[in-house]
């Protein structure tokens, strides 16, 4: 009497359909999301060429080893230096000021902006120097 085979036992599960499905569904999902997101098309109005006044414009008071005062790229006086100040405070208010003196001015003339800048009541000031290299 002939004895039939036994059937072979498998210990493994086969993923390989399983990642199949798991590969197309993450293909369909995309294709949705970037499908969903594109939205609808519209012409957007074009804004105003002039500047935000949500992002303030700093100004620089440059003080040169010679004594003249610059500000921004513009040689002043104390007196032009004040009036000008002033405008731009008038058109904001938490106007940022930066002050950059030569290291062989006299301290004498950093005070005198300085005064300038207390007397308008800019609170938002800072002055630049030049770290020291080790």
């Amino acid at each position: 009497m002939r004895r039939r085979p036994r059937p072979k036992i498998y210990d493994e599960l086969n993923v390989t359909p399983l990642m199949d499905l798991a590969w197309t569904l993450l293909v369909v999902f995309i294709i949705m999301a970037t499908a969903t997101v594109q939205g609808i098309n519209v012409d957007l109005p074009q804004a105003s060429a002039a500047p935000s006044l949500a992002k303030p414009k700093t100004r620089a008071i440059t003080i040169a080893a010679d004594g003249r005062i610059y500000l921004d790229t513009s040689q002043v006086t104390l007196a032009e230096l004040e009036q000008k100040l002033r405008q731009y405070k008038a058109a904001d208010p938490e106007l940022p000021v930066v002050v950059k003196g030569d290291a062989q001015i006299h301290y004498e003339q950093v005070v005198q902006v300085l005064d300038v800048i207390r007397q308008l009541h800019i609170d938002n000031l800072g002055l630049v120097t030049q770290r020291l290299v080790k």
